[in-house]
């Protein structure tokens, strides 16, 4: 096998794959351009590539933005959706990224970007691994406490709903909401509801 081959059967484990991971493995991206002017190749996001049939896979374009932005986390509306917490199907893939971070460039999908900065950007941080792609995404307290903390640009309804439905489902701790309701800043504005849904 050359290298080429090599490149086309890291793509099939991955089913998305960027420079970097070619890198990884002593070959030469170059290899990846070549492989797309062959048609073997298809050119998914600015820098990475699957194979052509290659079949889109659930959460796909997460895996895409996580490969392509290392800082980018899925949150608030993607990452209620990520986790099937209440009725929210975005249309735009909602990240957050530390302060000071440079936004990606713009490309499919289309993003809405959060600035987080310290304990509430690095706190609650999962990592879930799908047909061998990583996802970064808060878990659904951290995601919980997001929905209360922006309030003001996804709607106080929305808020409500993921607190109660995660809570019905047995998602969420009473201990883990309050953990992060700390570091978001939203305990009193929460409390009322917290007290309603534990009754």
């Amino acid at each position: 096998m050359n290298q080429s081959d090599h490149i086309l059967e890291l793509a099939r484990h991955l089913r998305v794959l960027g420079a970097a991971d070619v890198r990884q493995q002593g070959w030469s991206p170059q290899l990846l351009l070549s492989l797309q002017q062959a048609g073997k190749l298809l050119r998914v996001a600015r820098g990475l590539y699957s194979l052509p049939d290659a079949e889109v896979v659930e959460h796909q374009a997460a895996q895409e933005i996580c490969k392509r932005v290392p800082k980018a986390v899925l949150c608030l509306l993607s990452a209620l959706q990520f986790h099937e917490v209440g009725t929210q199907l975005p249309h735009e893939l909602w990240i957050a990224l530390p302060e000071g971070t440079q936004a990606p460039a713009p490309g499919y999908p289309t993003l809405r970007i959060t600035r987080l900065r310290g304990a509430a950007y690095s706190e609650g941080i999962e990592t879930v691994t799908q047909h061998g792609a990583p996802i970064r995404v808060y878990s659904v307290a951290k995601t919980v406490t997001d929905c209360f903390k922006f309030r003001n640009k996804i709607g106080l309804d929305v808020a409500l709903e993921a607190l109660k439905d995660a809570w019905r489902k047995r998602k969420i701790t009473m201990d883990e909401v309050h953990h992060f309701a700390r570091i978001n800043r939203v305990e009193k504005v929460m409390r009322p509801y917290l007290e309603s849904v534990a009754a």
